[in-house]
């Protein structure tokens, strides 16, 4: 078999980070420690985690690990340290069996906005461009670099990605009860409350969820077997973050701006509306907010509140918010007649699983 090098990308919290910043980081950390020893057992002949506070953008990190001879002359599987958190041995191995495969190919979990991707030949990366992060790089591959890809688009646990502490108390859910209690009651206890009120909805027949943002026709399919309430779904800005030009081929249509049609309503009526607004809508709510950030300020998240506001926003901890419009809507959600519970993709993605069969 060919050799195959594993690179986990941690990207440690920054010196005066907050305390939310902080418990993801650390969350992060012991799912890339873990992945060290269970890429090992599964047949990979090196890991390495690096870390390291490094604002150049991923594509050139990667590229400038290839172009050392870091990723060796084998294949090669990338993750980011908070990446795939349930994935099972049989996951992994899928990874590195492609990596250690002959030919021009590679598997993500996603094709269309990846967490984690294997590839067979690790010297196609030298050419990498500056893509900001690592879920454009299945695109790249394909029209640039000319490998066939492929993906595990059904293994749903495979979209779980540690974006924000809101995704730690969603594995809380999960069946691996070692992240019963991750967060600390004064974190989470708001929000705890919420996904508990969000469960006894969806297991009402009279009950009506909305799900808002970036969920998948896979996630909907689940809710409409297993959900005993009404599924009302607003599908917007799949690929988000995968939507980098420089993934694409030469001559590529340029992507139009985010667009989201919650987000142009909360343009006129004002993001103190959003409790009112999803309150006529459903008995409960799951809303990604990245896409409202996207809609209000591009895709780029260098221009969104900061990190510290968005995990703050999910775990519903409104008077820790310096952001005047984000603070806003979380203020109403908190004070809505209905339970609502905001965060990102996760959430809406596999969170819905989690959130509605716990320990499945």
């Amino acid at each position: 078999m060919r050799p195959v090098s594993v690179v986990i990308f941690h990207q440690p919290p920054r010196r005066y980070a907050g305390r939310l910043e902080k418990a993801l980081a650390t969350a992060r950390a012991h799912v890339a420690e873990r992945h060290c020893g269970a890429f090992l057992a599964t047949g990979a002949t090196s890991v390495e985690v690096i870390s390291g506070d490094d604002d150049r953008p991923f594509g050139r990190r990667l590229a400038r690990l290839a172009r050392s001879g870091a990723l060796g002359s084998g294949g090669t599987v990338v993750l980011g340290a908070g990446a795939v958190p349930l994935a099972r041995s049989s996951d992994r191995r899928s990874f590195v069996e492609l990596a250690a495969a002959d030919g021009d190919r590679a598997l993500a979990n996603n094709r269309y906005s990846a967490d984690i991707i294997a590839i067979s030949r690790a010297d196609v990366l030298r050419a990498l461009p500056d893509l900001p992060g690592d879920n454009a790089l299945p695109r790249w591959l394909a029209e640039h670099a000319g490998l066939a890809v492929s993906d595990l688009r059904g293994r749903w646990r495979l979209a779980v990605d540690l974006d924000s502490p809101l995704d730690v108390e969603l594995l809380s859910f999960s069946s691996d009860t070692r992240w019963l209690g991750a967060l600390e009651e004064d974190l989470a206890g708001g929000v705890r409350e919420r996904l508990a009120r969000v469960q006894a909805v969806m297991r009402d027949s009279h009950g009506e969820l909305l799900v808002a943002g970036r969920t998948s026709a896979a996630s909907l399919a689940w809710l409409e077997r297993h959900a005993a309430c009404r599924i009302r779904a607003l599908v917007e800005e799949r690929g988000l973050r995968a939507g980098s030009p420089l993934a694409g081929s030469t001559g590529a249509t340029v992507p139009r701006p985010p667009r989201s049609i919650l987000g142009a309503l909360l343009d006129r009526t004002g993001p103190a509306a959003l409790g009112d607004v999803l309150t006529e809508l459903g008995d409960a709510a799951l809303v990604d907010t990245r896409v409202l950030m996207a809609h209000r300020l591009g895709a780029d998240e260098r221009a969104w509140p900061s990190a510290e506001d968005r995990y703050g926003s999910d775990l519903l901890l409104a008077d820790d918010i310096a952001d005047p419009w984000l603070r806003a809507i979380t203020e109403s959600a908190l004070g809505a007649r209905i339970p609502i519970v905001l965060g990102g993709h996760s959430l809406v993605g596999p969170g819905v699983r989690l959130v509605g069969h716990p320990g499945r």
